[in-house]
């Protein structure tokens, strides 16, 4: 119901109450005025009859009171008027006349208590109103009732019955409530027709207001209120333009920096205010990501977080994350949340020749959900099941591409992927400078930590690292072995054939130290010549068995340099953490002391530390 009917239906409510209030009030007074008014003349007529059969009886002519009553009877609507007597004048003149009719139960209830009565009844669709006056004994007036009347003062005598119709005077009633209502009705009509003609611009005003204001909650600003007449309501309508037309220009505007951003374009049938407020939500949510990688310490937290995102904001649990490790070969990083995952959704070939990966290849995104089987290295069923299509996002690092994005999902969840990924798009663009920056803090840190001429870690490496590594041999309850080298008459070399051949001779000696241990072993440059292996879990027996092996090695190499073949030798010095020391530092400097034993005795061989031999050199450390 609309504001018009709902107005009209109010005052129509309210004329027809005022009416049936009318209506109600009107019959009650005439009812009470024509009950007053047939009071009032049967009481006078009575009086009248009162008054003539008293003169009547005093002049002897009682017995010619019934031509009175019926000479009465022509007064117009008079219909009854009767006489009964009273008991107690019976006792004293006798019974009356023959044809006088015995006195009906209101006259006997009147008689007996002096009081009048009356009544209104219907009689075949007459309305009557029937009085019946008692004759009270009174010694006032003249002529004195107690002159003829042996009877106590105050004694009913009789009393007088009247009916009277009132049927002309209930039609004029009628008739004058009718004329009343048919007056208010009419201006009742007037005055709904004048509000409704008021109300009319403010319903339709409204009507248009919630057209505009249903139509902006699908995101449309573009509806406009029809002009009004220059009052209140008309100023409302042109408030409203002005209102949509700036909603309408300002999310115009903002929707189409949020495509710039974002590479989305809302479609036609969806709700555009929606659209671009959960556009402005994601690039708030992936501003609020970067700040939180930003944070973190390696790259592989960062890839670790961005599959929460994917899982968790975009439902994807199907994805993997290639870093480029360099120009030709590609790392699984992540791969449907594992990390360092077997490669799954692709041909493994891409781990060893990264250019067949075609986002690696060309740089930008692959879409094969649009253009399907454009590239030939996906696996889209590797376990069978419903088939699956891919959406690669690479991400540029220093002008090339440092890691892929790889999005797999089934074929009936594609358009889903269309639909979110540009929004990934916002996340990969705020994650590739962070992960940039993470790769060169790396690269400088790993530069730093290394021998550029070696590839061996170096002296800092091992200052930065020894905590962890101590801390993890006493959690193991192993010990650590630690070997000092130091190739035997190095300066020689440098001195005859010149530093060239020198580096040559060390690079050598590097790949040697390097292929004699275990991967979990590591082997450190100290410094020019010298070098520090550390063996975990190593026992004394098997430590000198490696170093000897090591010794043997080194005096067996051959390494050629500018016009010539030299071969070297090694002096090692060996040393047992905690077994000599429980402390690690103290150790080195004991291994240290060991290889000086090992020089002093001929050079060329392994000397393992005894306690003997710190005697006369605690003051040289």
């Amino acid at each position: 119901m609309n504001l018009n009917s709902k107005v009209t239906f109010l005052f129509a409510a309210i004329a027809l109450g005022i009416l049936a209030m009318l209506v109600a009030i009107s019959l009650y007074a005439f009812r009470s005025f024509s009950i007053t008014s047939s009071s009032a003349h049967v009481r006078t007529a009575a009086e009248v009859v009162r008054v003539h059969l008293t003169e009547a009886m005093i002049q002897g002519t009682i017995q010619h009171r019934e031509q009175f009553l019926a000479r009465l009877m022509e007064v117009q609507g008079l219909s009854v008027a009767r006489v009964v007597r009273s008991p107690i004048v019976d006792q004293q003149f006798g019974a009356g006349l023959v044809r006088e009719l015995p006195a009906d139960e209101i006259e006997k209830a009147v008689l007996a208590s002096g009081e009048p009565r009356y009544e209104l009844r219907e009689v075949n669709g007459d309305t009557l109103f029937r009085g019946t006056i008692p004759f009270v004994a009174s010694t006032e007036g003249t002529p004195n009732c107690l002159q003829c009347h042996n009877v106590p003062e105050g004694a009913v005598l009789g009393a007088v019955t009247m009916e009277m119709s009132i049927a002309d005077l209930k039609e004029r009633a009628l008739m004058t409530v009718a004329g009343l209502v048919a007056m208010v009705a009419l201006f009742a009509l007037l005055a709904i027709a004048l509000v409704r003609r008021i109300i009319r611009p403010v319903g339709e005003a409204a009507r248009d207001v919630e057209v505009a204001v249903q139509r902006a909650l699908k995101g449309d600003f573009k509806s406009q209120i029809a002009a009004y007449p220059q009052d209140e309501i008309g100023q409302i309508a042109n408030d409203t333009n002005r209102l949509l037309s700036y909603l309408d220009g300002g999310l115009e505007r903002i929707t189409q920096r949020v495509v710039q951003l974002t590479g989305r374009n809302p479609r036609q049938d969806e709700n555009k205010l929606e659209a671009t407020i959960d556009m402005v939500n994601s690039l708030a949510d992936a501003a609020a990501f970067k700040q939180a990688i930003e944070e973190d310490e390696t790259k592989g937290e960062i890839y670790d977080r961005f599959g929460r995102i994917l899982t968790e904001r975009f439902g994807i649990t199907t994805y993997s994350i290639y870093e480029a490790a360099d120009g030709k070969q590609m790392a699984p990083m992540l791969v449907d949340g594992e990390a360092g995952g077997a490669c799954r959704w692709c041909d493994p070939q891409i781990l060893v020749r990264s250019e067949t990966c075609r986002a690696k290849r060309s740089g930008h995104p692959v879409d094969a959900i649009a253009q399907p089987g454009i590239c030939y290295a996906f696996r889209g069923t590797p376990d069978g099941g419903e088939p699956r299509s891919h959406y690669c996002v690479p991400i540029i690092q220093s002008g090339s591409v440092g890691s892929v994005i790889q999005l797999v999902v089934p074929e009936s969840d594609t358009r889903r992927l269309q639909e979110v990924a540009p929004f990934i798009h916002v996340y990969v663009r705020e994650m590739a400078p962070v992960l940039e920056a993470k790769r060169l803090t790396e690269t400088l840190r790993d530069s730093s930590l290394r021998d550029a001429m070696t590839g061996l870690n170096n002296r800092r490496f091992l200052e930065e690292y020894v905590d962890t590594l101590i801390a993890s041999a006493r959690r193991r309850q192993v010990s650590l072995a630690i070997m000092l080298l130091d190739l035997d008459y190095f300066k020689v070399v440098n001195d005859t054939y010149g530093h060239d051949a020198g580096d040559t001779v060390l690079k050598a000696l590097s790949g040697v130290l390097k292929q004699s241990v275990r991967a979990s072993d590591m082997v450190i440059r100290f410094g020019g010549e010298e070098f520090l292996i550390v063996l975990q879990e190593a026992t004394v027996e098997g430590a000198e068995k490696v170093a000897e092996n090591i010794r043997r090695s080194v005096e067996q190499l051959k390494i050629q340099v500018a016009g010539a073949v030299l071969q070297k030798t090694i002096s090692i010095g060996l040393a047992m953490f905690p077994e000599d020391s429980e402390t690690f530092w103290q150790t080195v400097k004991f291994a240290d002391v060991a290889l000086y034993r090992a020089k002093e005795a001929g050079r060329n061989r392994v000397v393992r530390f005894e306690a003997q031999m710190w005697e006369g050199h605690a003051e040289a450390y």
